[in-house]
């Protein structure tokens, strides 16, 4: 009997003990994980934010701006520069046995040689004297200086080069672009094949370098800033390569008031003139720099010291984008490149894909990651999980969304599965090798002290004295078939029976907490525990959001009811996710509206912005949604603020709502706003006029045939 119960004992506390232990090494690698990819996700930020600030710093310099002018000016010059047939012989060999053989070893097929030659002569001037006919290798052109053609382009590219090639060797870039206003690329650092070619046309007009330079041109505003995402850039043979542009001004006084002579800016009436009414600004191109990628790869791998980061042997960081594809190198490729390749080509990768990670060494836009984390990461969650990751090995994963103006990328954190419980595993081992050497012990003592062992009475008094202590897990482990055990059934019976009251009870206390938490917020809640059931009070200045989903009844014509609810949940979760973010209180949801209040429970002194700017985040969650997954939804909304009356409605299926004026006016916005958009009640317009930029709309007609001028938001980046 005692080697029966301490083997039990012996094995409940070694189950119990890996399981504990289970659960705290999970939370702790859980905790490391996160911590090194909120870390980690701050130093892209904060680098790319950096590199925003230092590009348009750049475009505002007067160096910068007179060198774009005199290089246009050169760069024109030359479209009537002759090239000698040797010269365009020499180039065209250049195209076909250095740039074209390399670029075909990535790509497809086989490149053209008329796709990608430059057609203008100005382009084929300088790139014969500044490519073709360099000495330096590829990789190394901008070692040159200047070409001796003699050239005023070439002068020019003597004086400022230097510079140019100094900023991006000390700023880590990979090249720097001068693009003139018809999108031809004046000048480069790296001399690849983009130089002098034309981005509106011809070989690259469909790069992402062209649809970056053609946004800022069309922008065309002063400390504006953009980003776009990696994609495969030829020029760079097919490599990705990702590109953030500035546009570039120079500001000139207006010829009427340098005639007039008027330098003391004073009219005839003795008032100061307005300033923008004497000086304009003219839009002399773009400034552009491709992002390097070691950089961001030195951040997300630690320099390649992902020990010492903390990730053991398997756990790595790094970055997916909206496509679902890796923006960062993988670990595994750096420490084992065949071991990796042949796992990819296990799991079914395309050729074409091994190919190319083998050709670049990079994972860039090649390895695909459409997990779960990332999956919720896209959606703007964060969260930790056990998933299987690209490999298809189990990993612990820490996720999170990125917040980069232009970029959806999302950062992992992750680490294998079986590293992370090498530890619990060998204490395990450890455990049974104890466990059994101590059962051999006891067998021994067993047959020694039996008789000792057995103290039946004194240990029913142990018993009882640890229940009456307040410890109602304890159980009288008595098995025998006489008085005492008789006595030990009735008393554990008695202790079940207790404990099962007292978790029933304990249960059904926390069971009508979270329901009344769930049901209402805080402060009604705890209201409703104290007992009160008439529960009524006027609030004063609340901001109310309504909005409704438009086109769901369509969709939901070809999605089975299932499949719909699932969708509505989906989206009332993000709502309720974005709301809880910014202070909004969700106060009920009927059919496709959504109603939600800022400043009911707590006061905010912007709740205002608080919710345009969710809001906002509402149509950003809609448009997510048609992208990804191709549904044709939208919202409408109506802001407004006011009083509001606020309570429990019913006796036994009671319900908490808001009502009054307020509400009315913010439902009669909601249907009078167009779809993807939303309307604002003039309190609202007037308190946020400077933050962000709104337009009048129709008059909105109210009850006994009032009117209200409602506003509407123009487009969602703030202004102020």
């Amino acid at each position: 009997m005692l080697l029966i119960v301490s083997g039990c004992s012996i094995g409940i506390t070694a189950f119990l003990g890996y399981q504990s232990g289970r659960v705290n090494l999970t939370n702790r690698i859980f905790n490391q994980l996160t911590s090194l990819r909120a870390s980690k996700g701050y130093q892209i930020e904060s680098y790319l934010r950096t590199l925003r600030s230092h590009t348009q710093a750049l475009s505002a310099d007067l160096t910068v701006i007179e060198a774009l002018q005199q290089f246009d000016r050169a760069y024109q010059q030359l479209e009537q520069a002759p090239i000698s047939p040797k010269a365009q012989q020499e180039l065209r060999q250049y195209y076909s046995r250095e740039f074209l053989p390399r670029l075909a070893k990535t790509e497809q097929g086989t490149p053209v040689l008329s796709a990608y030659l430059p057609p203008n002569p100005a382009a084929q001037y300088l790139q014969y004297h500044y490519i073709a006919s360099n000495r330096n290798p590829v990789g190394q052109k901008h070692r040159l200086d200047t070409a001796p053609d003699g050239s005023e382009y070439s002068r020019l590219h003597s004086k400022y080069h230097p510079m140019f090639r100094e900023i991006i060797e000390k700023f880590g870039y990979y090249d720097l672009f001068l693009i003139n206003p018809s999108g031809k690329i004046v000048y480069t650092v790296y001399k690849e094949t983009d130089f002098s070619s034309d981005l509106t046309q011809g070989a690259y007009s469909e790069t992402n370098l062209a649809r970056l330079v053609a946004t800022v041109r069309q922008a065309k505003q002063k400390n504006y800033a953009h980003i776009i995402d990696f994609a495969a850039y030829a020029p760079s043979y097919g490599a990705a390569a990702a590109f953030i542009a500035v546009p570039i001004f120079k500001t000139t006084q207006h010829s009427s008031d340098r005639d007039s002579g008027t330098s003391n800016n004073v009219n005839p009436e003795g008032s100061n003139q307005d300033i923008s009414q004497l000086f304009a600004a003219e839009f002399l191109g773009v400034l552009a720099v491709q992002i390097p990628v070691n950089e961001i790869n030195s951040v997300m791998t630690g320099n390649h010291n992902w020990q010492q980061d903390g990730l053991g042997k398997t756990g790595e960081t790094y970055l997916v984008g909206a496509d679902r594809l890796m923006r960062s190198q993988s670990r595994f490729l750096v420490e084992d490149s065949a071991g990796y390749l042949k796992k990819l080509q296990e799991l079914g990768a395309s050729p074409t894909t091994l190919k190319r990670i083998e050709a670049y060494k990079s994972t860039i836009l090649e390895q695909r990651v459409d997990t779960r984390a990332v999956n919720a990461a896209l959606y703007g969650k964060q969260g930790t999980e056990i998933i299987q990751d690209y490999r298809d090995v189990a990993v612990l994963s820490s996720y999170a969304p990125l917040r980069i103006e232009g970029l959806n990328w999302v950062i992992l954190s992750e680490m294998d599965l079986t590293e992370a419980y090498e530890p619990i595993s060998s204490f395990a081992y450890q455990v049974l090798i104890s466990a059994t050497l101590l059962m051999l012990l006891l067998t021994l003592l067993a047959m020694a002290i039996a008789n000792w062992f057995i103290r039946p009475i004194q240990r029913l008094i142990n018993y009882a004295a640890t229940i009456e202590s307040g410890e109602i897990d304890a159980v009288a482990e008595i098995h025998s078939r006489d008085e005492f055990g008789h006595l030990a059934q009735s008393f554990n019976a008695m202790v079940h029976s207790l404990r099962v009251q007292t978790q029933l009870v304990a249960q059904k206390s926390q069971e009508n907490e979270q329901l009344l938490l769930s049901l209402f917020p805080d402060a009604i809640a705890r209201r409703l525990k104290k007992g009160e059931k008439d529960i009524a009070e006027q609030i004063p200045n609340v901001v109310v959001v309504f909005a409704e989903l438009t086109g769901f009844v369509q969709l939901t014509a070809n999605l089975t009811t299932q499949e719909s609810v699932t969708l509505l949940n989906e989206l009332v979760e993000a709502f309720d996710n974005v709301g809880d973010r910014y202070g909004m209180e969700k106060i009920k949801t009927m059919g496709y509206s959504y109603l939600s209040v800022c400043g009911l429970s707590n006061a905010y002194l912007d709740h205002d912005k608080r919710a345009i700017d969710f809001a906002l985040e509402m149509l950003t969650i809609l448009r997510r949604a048609q992208v990804d997954h191709g549904l044709m939804l939208n919202v409408r909304i109506g802001i407004n603020a006011g009083d509001v009356v606020a309570g429990i409605v019913g006796k036994h299926r009671f319900i908490y709502d808001v009502w009054g004026d307020t509400i009315n006016i913010a439902s009669t916005l909601r249907s009078a706003c167009p779809a993807g958009a939303m309307l604002v009640a003039p309190a609202i317009y007037e308190r946020l006029k400077d933050l962000y930029a709104f337009e009048p709309a129709e008059l909105v007609e109210l009850a006994h045939n009032q009117h209200l001028v409602a506003w509407r938001l123009k487009h969602p980046a703030a202004v102020g």
